[in-house]
C-alpha cells in the first residue's frame, strides 16, 4: 500500500493582480508533486483561488457593482460602438438596476454624451473606468443581470466571445455578425427608438429558470465553435487537408 502525501499551495486572491511569486509557488509545488508520484507516493494536490472571499466582494463595491443588480458593457469608448443608443434607450426604460461601463473614457466623446442625453442625472448610469484585474472582470461579468453589445463594425468581436462565455444573459445589436457568433443563444435590439429600451423592460421580466436557459446556450455555443481545439481543428482542414 502506498503512503499518502499531502501538498497545498496558497490560495490566492482574484482581486489583486498576480506576481512572480505565484508563478514560483505554483511550479515548484508542481515539481515535488511529480517528484513524489514518481517514488511511489499517492499525493493529494490541491490549489486554486478564493473567487468568493470578502476582497472579491469589497472590490466589485469599490466599481459601484451589486451582484445581479446591474447590466454592464465593456469595451473601447468610441461611437461605433453605440454607446450613445445604449445610454439613452437605458435611461427610457424603467429598469430599477444600474448600467456599469467599463471603459477607457474619452473625455472629447463623455462631454459630447452628456450635452446630447445628459446621463448625469441618472443615478443609474455607472463609469467605472477600466479594470485591469481579468480575474475580478470576469466576476464581474459572471454577477450581471444581462450584458449589452452595441458593435456594428470588426467582425467576431473578442468582448463578445467573453460575454457569452461568462453572463447568461446578453442584449445584443441585431446585425449579421453578432447573429453569427451568438445564433439563438442572446437577445437581439435595433437601433430604432424604443428597441433597446423595451427588450431591457423584457429581461427585467424574465425568470431565473429563462435567464439560465439562454445562458446554457451561450456557454454550449462558445464550448462548440470558439474553443481553441475546434478552431486549430477547422484550420487543419483548410491547410493540410484533414
Amino acid at each position: 500500500m502506498s503512503k499518502t502525501y499531502y501538498l497545498t499551495t496558497a490560495i490566492a486572491y482574484t482581486s489583486g493582480k498576480p506576481h512572480i511569486g505565484n508563478t514560483y509557488e505554483a511550479i515548484l509545488a508542481d515539481s515535488i508533486v511529480r517528484y513524489k508520484r514518481q517514488q511511489g507516493y499517492d499525493v493529494r494536490f490541491q490549489t486554486g483561488t478564493d473567487e468568493h472571499g470578502q476582497k472579491i466582494e469589497l472590490k466589485a463595491e469599490e466599481k459601484g457593482v451589486t451582484p445581479k443588480e446591474y447590466y454592464l458593457v465593456v469595451g473601447r469608448f468610441v461611437p461605433e460602438n453605440n454607446y450613445e443608443t445604449m445610454i439613452r434607450e437605458f435611461m427610457c426604460s424603467k429598469t430599477t438596476k444600474n448600467f456599469v461601463i467599463i471603459t477607457n473614457v474619452n473625455d472629447k466623446f463623455l462631454d459630447e454624451l452628456e450635452t446630447r442625453l445628459h446621463f448625469k442625472k441618472d443615478s443609474r448610469i455607472r463609469f467605472v473606468g477600466t479594470v485591469y484585474d481579468q480575474e475580478l472582470l470576469k466576476k464581474i461579468r459572471e454577477n450581471a443581470y444581462g450584458y449589452f453589445h452595441g458593435h456594428e463594425v470588426g467582425g467576431t468581436n473578442p468582448s463578445l466571445l467573453e460575454a457569452l462565455g461568462s453572463t447568461d444573459l446578453n442584449l445584443l445589436l441585431n446585425v449579421p455578425f453578432n447573429r453569427e457568433v451568438a445564433l439563438d443563444s442572446a437577445l437581439y435590439w435595433t437601433k430604432k427608438s424604443g428597441s433597446l429600451a423595451r427588450l431591457i423592460e423584457t429581461a427585467d421580466k424574465m425568470s431565473g429558470s429563462e435567464i439560465e436557459a439562454y445562458g446554457a446556450k451561450a456557454k454550449e455555443r462558445i464550448t462548440k465553435a470558439y474553443s481553441w481545439e475546434f478552431i486549430s481543428s477547422e484550420y487543419r482542414k483548410v491547410f493540410l487537408g484533414k
